[in-house]
């Protein structure tokens, strides 16, 4: 499996995310919980149930100013363009569209949930091949909190750019990477040398593609009912 075309296939692999996520080393920051749902929605909460962040505004539309000013503004979600696949079903080409993933504090979560940074959006020329963003011995498959995933130790190269220069995925030096096969979610970074030895996240999964309502995601309940759980009816004796 290519590691390079795993990290570029996050945006076709899932729509909606339950998980626990920690920056590590511990810097007084907790573990939370986090429900993301595409594109868009995020919800956290700590790990005793208090909410912490979720999005508003999710359904709220473009004024007429913004659709004609903003090149963005046509550009269609990664799910409804088609990328370039190899043969093993892992993005090889990624087309032009509107990435990127909600975030909550600094930008590494969401370079997590769509790791392209690792890989570049396409394969560089072989004939140059330390064009590559990191390079990297060969991965091999590990378990992460039960999950299968690809473990590589990266090393940066002169075309490495960051989603956020001051959280990469990769550091200086050398960093243990972890990309999570169903989802290419970067699970695990850490950095292994320099000033910077420790740093880095851990990422469980604990569901992927569950139905997520509108209501999870708004900062005050709209009492829609979860159509997943049980409705009772209490129906009396007859007339």
């Amino acid at each position: 499996m290519g590691f390079r075309n795993l990290c570029r296939s996050s945006p076709w692999r899932w729509t909606s995310l339950r998980f626990e996520y920690l920056e590590l080393p511990g810097t007084g920051a907790a573990m939370v919980r986090a429900w993301l749902r595409r594109p868009g929605a995020l919800r956290l909460e700590s790990p005793d149930g208090k909410l912490l962040y979720s999005t508003t505004g999710i359904n709220d539309s473009k004024d007429e100013f913004y659709v004609s000013s903003t090149r963005r503004s046509w550009l269609l979600p990664p799910h409804l363009v088609t990328p370039v696949y190899d043969g093993a079903g892992l993005v090889q080409r990624r087309p032009e569209a509107a990435y990127g993933e909600p975030s909550f504090g600094n930008g590494r979560l969401a370079a997590a949930l769509d790791p392209v940074e690792l890989a570049g959006n396409a394969p560089v020329p072989l004939e140059f091949p330390e064009s590559n963003p990191v390079s990297f011995p060969e991965p091999r498959e590990v378990d992460h909190e039960g999950r299968p995933a690809l473990e590589a130790i990266v090393t940066r190269g002169r075309t490495y750019r960051p989603l956020d220069p001051d959280q990469p995925l990769a550091h200086p030096g050398r960093t243990l990477i972890l990309i999570d096969i169903q989802t290419g979610v970067c699970v695990a970074s850490r950095s292994l040398d320099g000033d910077s030895a420790g740093k880095g996240h851990w990422l469980k999964i604990l569901g992927v593609d569950e139905y997520m309502l509108d209501d999870l995601f708004l900062a005050e309940s709209m009492n829609l009912t979860d159509v997943r759980r049980h409705i009772p009816w209490d129906i009396g004796p007859a007339a």
